[in-house]
């Protein structure tokens, strides 16, 4: 394919009978795979995940065509870093995939500080032995990609997040964490770019308004978002997907099950059947029912209807998802190349479950 404007496709990869669609990081020359693999899962996250678990799951995902991998020094406490660099060099794979990761956390021996706050309750299972402290400083940012580098193993990376840059997650501290980047967190990031120590510059968050925020702020190529635009969750429609695309801010979608039951279903254990971290609400549940009966005439799996629901949208570069196991990656690659019927989006429409002005995967 010919290039296209910003978040169009750019070319596809061919592994078999699988098709990986490409497109450009904003207006950087950074592309992704459509489909990226995210290691929070494998940094041990509320589960006990081996090396060799880690390897065989990033080593799947490449023989699949996933050319994205995405981690960050919170996951595991440098656990995922430092796996995914010993994956990446052990296996000559380093140039040859796109790698981020985020800037924002301090790590701290765990026997001298203190863990910082979280909006989450993570148990990071067998994790180093560290504790994360928030800096969003010049020096907090130049120290924390130079940390990453080291445990990566890497001489540059290609996207650094600025992580939890958010109201949500900080409350009464956010502003003083965002006074700290307008002091020098940006110059920071900006010399970072200018050098080519990093390709791109993002927000990791969970949230729409700081990417708003901090885009009037600093000149983003692009940011990581969970969970804001979903089979369930259309609002990024009505200003903030039509901003990032003004702006050449390319969007990389994760969260795109609403942790777990757009993954699980409306039958699933209510330990699974969450929506943003939470028990499922009945209203989300009956939502999913009418979800689930499209895809069973269609012969869809809701999985794959989340999934290309979100990269279907042009301001969507890619899509981030976890894995625990080989099995799980397998899922994932199924999900974002099985193709699907036009019928069954002008059902989902008609039946009033999607927005009709959403966009939708071309047949």
């Amino acid at each position: 394919m010919a290039d296209g404007p910003c978040g169009r496709p750019l070319c596809t990869k061919e592994i078999g009978s699988i098709i990986m669609l490409k497109r450009k990081v904003g207006k950087t020359d950074v592309t992704l795979t459509s489909l990226g693999l995210g290691t929070s899962p494998l940094g041990g996250c509320n589960v006990d995940v081996s090396f060799q678990t880690f390897e065989a799951v990033v080593l799947k995902a490449y023989d699949l065509g996933v050319r994205y991998f995405d981690t960050a020094p919170l996951y595991g406490l440098g656990k995922s870093e430092h796996s995914l660099g010993h994956v990446l060099r052990n296996n000559d794979l380093v140039g040859k995939v796109v790698v981020s990761t985020k800037a924002g956390r301090i790590l701290k021996p765990g026997s001298r500080a203190k863990r910082a706050e979280s909006l989450y309750g993570i148990d990071w299972v067998k994790a180093l032995p560290f504790v994360d402290d928030y800096d969003y400083s010049y020096d907090g940012i130049m120290r924390a990609f130079e940390d990453s580098q080291q445990r990566l193993g890497m001489d540059h990376i290609d996207i650094l997040y600025l992580h939890d840059v958010s109201g949500e997650w900080h409350r009464e501290a956010y502003d003083t964490h965002l006074s700290a980047l307008r002091a020098g967190g940006y110059k920071a990031c900006d010399e970072l770019r200018r050098t080519g120590s990093v390709k791109a510059i993002g927000l990791g968050v969970n949230e729409t308004a700081p990417v708003l925020q901090v885009a009037e702020e600093f000149d983003l190529d692009c940011s990581m978002v969970a969970g804001r635009y979903t089979l369930l969750n259309h609002g990024a429609l009505d200003h903030f997907y039509p901003e990032m695309q003004r702006r050449g801010i390319g969007i990389i979608a994760a969260g795109i099950y609403n942790s777990g039951i757009l993954a699980e279903g409306s039958k699933s254990m209510t330990t699974t059947r969450t929506y943003d971290c939470q028990p499922a609400p009945e209203p989300i549940v009956r939502k999913v029912e009418a979800l689930e009966a499209v895809c069973q005439r269609h012969g869809v799996s809701l999985p794959t209807a989340a999934t290309q629901f979100v990269y279907a949208h042009p301001a969507v570069t890619a899509v981030v998802q976890g894995a625990l196991t080989p099995e799980h990656v397998a899922a994932n690659v199924a999900a974002i190349s099985t193709p699907v019927p036009a019928a069954f989006w002008a059902d989902l429409k008609s039946s009033g479950l999607i927005p009709e002005a959403a966009p939708v995967p071309e047949a």
